[in-house]
């Protein structure tokens, strides 16, 4: 770790741990901090007054607070995957996933055939793209809106010649058409490249980038690197950005690679840490997590932003990011581990509030529970299935794992 960053060295993963259960054991939906009607209670009333009118009921969080689960079924979607490294679902409820050094797409059946993606668009994301260390064909995201069964447009995160970009283009059953440049300009390095999309609950593209080892791009407003981006489908700066004319969203990141909404709204990133703790933030407009000045928890008296979980980097490295109703899911590869953070019903008043303290949002999550650990090798995506169950994607032909025969997989986990 560089010496200009700050750590809180002393602070055990188990410590971590233990803080996050205490604030969520104060979160609304636990009994302690949700007031009685009107905000007196009835003990306080005189045994001759008049019994307060019923209150309307307050609103609740679709959230269910789900302290554990259990993992039901593991099953192989597909086997024999090249380094695959993003995952988005179709309408039809097949799976597109890109193969980052081959700089290929192909298409998942839900009967586990895998179908190379052709024609011109492949053509040109393959001519574009130069994998290097970790940088290639990232991530997919598939825009909203299509019907399924037709055409659907998808847009790219891929490493050119010159720098990280986001292309887009129709996907005609497995025939990709033209494509055209969304967002350019996007730092390249051999590593720390970033790479995941997804499009938020308002409709907006959300790309996250990262600092390519050169730490100053974290933190500057005016570079992509080291980003949370926030942009139209088309690539224009989406209304309601901080800076109207920046794509900028949050800053201070060294390597988001995964983003995720729960239900109630919140935003959810997962970030590579470097030498101490890899982190999960709750995402909000303007806000400075704090790379390269701190890792971890340990800046909010700086300005920063806190993560709400953070891990040893042995034990995450988390990638891909999943959010269903009741948890987190954290695609991890060096820890080789599918972690879940228990999500906690939140006042819906409070998420609504700009000016509400970023703190308050560790109380919206519970303890972090391992899942598969060690079983699979490395894990590079998750993301939720039409029909609601976990599809993972190992990562362990990607140079740095340890490959079995079979690898890489497309696995269906069930949790219950």
């Amino acid at each position: 770790m560089t010496g200009a960053t700050r750590t809180r060295g002393t602070r055990t993963a188990a410590a971590a741990a233990a803080a996050l259960a205490l604030l969520g054991a104060c979160s609304p939906g636990t009994g302690g901090a949700t007031p009685t009607p009107g905000g007196t209670s009835t003990s306080a009333l005189a045994p001759t007054a008049p019994a307060p009118a019923p209150a309307s009921p307050a609103p609740t969080s679709p959230v269910r607070d789900v302290p554990t689960v259990t993992v039901t079924s593991v099953e192989e979607v597909a086997t024999g995957l090249d380094a695959p490294w993003g995952l988005a679902f179709l309408p039809d409820a097949r799976a597109v996933v890109t193969l980052r050094d081959a700089a290929r797409l192909v298409v998942v059946g839900l009967d586990g055939a895998v179908t190379d993606v052709t024609g011109p668009g492949a053509e040109e994301v393959a001519a574009a793209t130069v994998p290097r260390g970790e940088g290639g064909l990232l991530g997919v995201a598939v825009v909203p809106g299509a019907a399924a069964g037709g055409p659907v447009d998808l847009v790219l995160y891929l490493t050119s010649a010159q720098d990280n970009r986001v292309l887009r283009a129709t996907l005609d059953g497995t025939t990709l058409g033209p494509t055209r440049a969304v967002v350019t300009g996007i730092p390249r390095g051999s590593n720390h490249n970033g790479g995941r999309l997804a499009f938020g609950p308002d409709g907006a593209l959300y790309v996250t980038t990262g600092d390519i080892y050169r730490t100053a791009l974290a933190p500057d407003p005016g570079s992509l690197g080291g980003k949370v981006l926030r942009v139209t489908a088309d690539g224009a700066p989406a209304p309601g950005n901080p800076d109207p004319a920046s794509p900028v969203w949050t800053r201070g990141h060294r390597n988001v690679q995964g983003i995720g909404w729960a239900p109630d709204g919140r935003a959810f990133a997962a970030e590579f840490g470097q030498d101490t703790w890899d982190e999960l933030n709750v995402l909000r407009a303007a806000a400075d997590h704090g790379w390269p000045s701190v890792e971890g928890a340990g800046g909010a008296a700086d300005g920063f932003v806190d993560p709400v979980a953070q891990w040893s980097t042995d034990e995450a490295s988390p990638s891909g990011l999943a959010v269903t109703d009741e948890g987190v899911y954290l695609a991890g590869l060096r820890g080789e581990t599918l972690w879940r953070v228990p999500l906690r019903p939140v006042d819906p008043a409070a998420l609504a509030d700009p000016a509400r303290d970023p703190a308050a949002d560790a109380a919206g999550v519970g303890t972090p529970q391992p899942l598969l650990a060690g079983e699979h090798g490395r894990l590079r995506a998750v993301e939720v299935a039409p029909d609601g169950s976990l599809w993972v994607l190992t990562n362990n032909t990607d140079g740095r794992g340890d490959p079995r025969p079979g690898d890489d997989r497309l696995l269906r986990v069930r949790v219950g």
